[in-house]
């Protein structure tokens, strides 16, 4: 008898308006739970189209602890299939992409099916005569997931039958991906410069917490973008920054920067800080570049566009963008406290190669296991998973500008703003992952 599978009360305890308990970080069974239903149920991010350009280019990937292909099809469209072989269970495909060509083989038996999934030869087939082979799931051949949806080139599923559809799932909050691939003077994103996969000993919601979590930057940080500061100190006002200062320094800024930064939250999880402006908004003017939005969309469009910069938005549970410097986290849950973090970096088509190079440097600098930035998180998220095993206080505080009424406002105006260093992105999130771990 599993202590909460098998309790519906105690798992929704778990949760509080303004605190969690430490379960929710710690507990096998509740990270169980949660590939069940809430990765399940909810919308996750498996990967962009221009990772497969061509018929049979595939990306293969978990979710939910499924094994997933996501590949093109001869028709063009993008589908997703589990990998998984309909004779014997073999995965089919082994590497993290590649081209597959016309058709998809079991390495065990040979099996071999279609993109689609459909089966197109079984080695010594007739020995199957007379048998029930045919009345089973196997003679279908691949099971395909159902609920795939590409948004401006991102692609996402639901494994679940039943739940919300894409767009009442994300609202709004659709509007980050639309700035992210509005910067390309074409209107489209290609991803360019392989992944930098990075293994944290943590919680997979530490990390997707701590995204708009911007009353720790200026204490976390103070070693590596502190020093980065210090190093700026007394340089006059107009003396043009290198890029890594300009990139790492911002994270130094202090309490009043952040919070007057403001963050919104929008219904199912979803967040982003930079209401107002970011640690982005003071990067260097690149004239070339500003001159090509004009062109393609009109000085007031690319003025908005442009002058959109929000800081980090949170696609929960999975994704988090940065428009501003075009480059995106997935969080991929591996168990109660191991996570692995995927970041990629985007090309704007029609940019000129410096909005590149420039969002290939902050990755490697902010995002990569090489980061200065990065290991700072990365201890107070170790440290948090270790901590909480501690006894004489169970609980997680998200207290932090606490409202009881912000849940049916949320409700009522499909998105609230808040000051920067409240704790609403957070008590979002956790709203969220009750309506998600519910039974039904």
């Amino acid at each position: 008898m599993g202590r909460y599978r098998d309790d519906p009360a105690a798992l929704e305890h778990l949760v509080q308006p303004d605190r969690v308990h430490r379960d929710v970080y710690i507990d096998p069974e509740v990270f169980q739970l949660e590939m069940e239903r809430l990765w399940a149920r909810s919308w996750v991010y498996v990967g962009h189209a221009s990772q497969v350009p061509s018929e049979g280019d595939y990306l293969t990937l978990d979710v939910a602890a499924k094994p997933l292909i996501m590949l093109r099809q001869a028709d063009g469209s993008i589908g997703v299939l589990i990998n998984r072989c309909a004779h014997k269970g073999s995965k089919l495909l082994g590497d993290p992409a590649g081209n597959a060509g016309k058709t998809l083989r079991c390495p065990y038996h040979a099996w071999t099916y279609r993109l689609d999934g459909s089966i197109v030869n079984i080695p010594l087939k007739q020995g199957y005569d007379g048998t029930r082979l045919a009345e089973t799931a196997a003679y279908r051949g691949l099971t395909a997931v159902r609920n795939v949806e590409t948004y401006r080139g991102f692609v996402f599923v639901r494994l679940a039958n039943e739940g919300l559809a894409f767009r009442e799932y994300f609202g709004d909050s659709l509007s980050s991906i639309d700035n992210l691939a509005d910067r390309a003077p074409e209107g489209e994103l290609e991803i360019v410069g392989g992944c930098l996969r990075y293994l944290h000993n943590c919680n997979w919601k530490m990390f997707v917490e701590n995204l708009n979590d911007t009353m720790h930057p200026m204490i976390a940080h103070a070693s590596s973008a502190g020093t980065a500061k210090k190093l700026w100190e007394g340089k006059p006002a107009d003396a043009p920054k290198p890029m890594a200062i300009e990139q790492i320094a911002p994270f130094a800024s202090d309490y009043k920067f952040f919070d007057d930064m403001g963050v919104r939250v929008y219904p199912h999880g979803h967040s982003f800080s930079g209401v107002h402006f970011s640690i982005h908004s003071s990067y260097a003017s690149l004239g070339e570049y500003e001159t090509r939005m004009k062109q393609a969309y009109g000085e007031e469009r690319a003025g908005q566009i442009l002058g959109t910069v929000r800081h980090n938005t949170v696609y929960y549970p999975s994704l988090t963008i940065k428009g501003a410097i075009q480059s995106i986290r997935v969080a991929r849950p591996l168990a109660a406290d191991k996570t692995l973090i995927e970041s990629w970096t985007f090309r704007l088509k029609g940019a000129p190669e410096i909005l590149l190079h420039r969002t290939v440097t902050y990755n490697r600098l902010i995002n990569s296991p090489m980061s200065v930035v990065g290991h700072d998180d990365l201890h107070c998220y170790r440290s948090i998973q270790e901590g909480l095993a501690g006894d004489g206080n169970e609980w997680v505080s998200l207290h932090r500008n606490f409202d009881p009424a912000e849940s049916a406002a949320l409700e009522e105006r499909r998105e609230l703003t808040s000051n920067g260093t409240s704790d609403i992105s957070m008590r979002n999130q956790f709203r969220a992952w009750q309506e998600l771990m519910r039974l039904e």
